[in-house]
């Protein structure tokens, strides 16, 4: 009994003694021999013995610290897609997805998030230059039609320029007011005033564009003529039910002028 007594109050000062070990240290086991003895075993191996004894009856597993963190198994692989588990039709959903959950899974190991945020940056850089070359070629082949159309196709790009998108919603804004006033406003002989004021907005805007009263007056009035000759034209074959029956042959045609007009003043030259 002594024996015994003398035993457990080894183990009891080993597990004392051990218990204050900081963390991530070996795992270490007490036993207790049929003579009293007490061995303390780091990784199945005995490091102290107290007394010797040539046979042991029992063992006690004392762990101490936390377990080794998980390792990412495919830490090495160089392809980025395959270290992610992922084809190369994988959407940007799917990578992000799938960048997370593995992230999470092995966050304990420093080295194996490295290994999945590496891979991670360089599928989205290299899904970014594909987008962007996919957007310079088909600028290119736009361009190479263009050169390639009849030389009053090209005349009729020519004249022709693209402004910011901002001045495109702004001049958009101001003629689609002008309609809304010709609407809410009808006359008998249709919206006249309405469109003397859509055409004197039209010279403004061109002139301040191309810094010439002249060519501002030239193209706000043609294009009036020209809109107005179109939306003539066209509103009689607009099926019934479309428009309002309130809405006259000359509110229609205004309309149609309006957009007309708005197209000259945000994109021609």
């Amino acid at each position: 009994m002594a024996a015994a007594a003398r035993a457990a109050a080894y183990v009891a000062a080993g597990s004392i003694a051990l218990s204050g070990r900081p963390q991530g240290t070996r795992r270490w086991s007490a036993s207790i021999s049929l003579s009293g003895g007490l061995a303390l075993r780091r990784n199945d191996r005995c490091v102290r013995q107290a007394p010797r004894s040539p046979m042991w009856v029992c063992a006690m597993d004392a762990s101490f610290g936390d377990e080794a963190p998980k390792v990412f198994p495919r830490i090495g692989t160089r392809d980025p897609y395959k270290r992610l588990g992922l084809g190369r039709d994988a959407s940007t959903e799917e990578i992000t997805e799938a960048k997370n959950y593995l992230v999470e899974e092995y966050k304990g190991h420093e080295r194996s998030r490295e290994a999945i945020e590496e891979a991670f940056d360089k599928i989205i850089a290299e899904k970014f230059r594909e987008r962007r070359k996919t957007k310079i070629n088909l600028k290119a082949d736009l361009k190479k039609k263009v050169a390639e159309a009849p030389p009053w196709i090209q005349a009729l790009i020519d004249m022709v320029d693209v402004p910011k998108t901002a001045v495109i919603a702004q001049r958009g804004v101001l003629f689609a007011l002008i309609a809304v006033w010709s609407i809410m406003n009808p006359a008998e002989g249709g919206p006249a005033f309405q469109v003397a004021v859509a055409l004197g907005l039209s010279v403004y805007l061109i002139n301040e564009r191309l810094k010439s009263i002249t060519r501002a007056l030239i193209i706000g009035f043609a294009t009036l003529v020209v809109g107005w000759i179109t939306g003539s034209f066209l509103v009689p074959f607009i099926p019934e039910g479309i428009f309002p029956g309130f809405w006259s042959l000359e509110l229609g045609t205004s309309l149609v002028t309006y957009v007309f007009l708005w197209f000259s003043t945000t994109f021609l030259k």
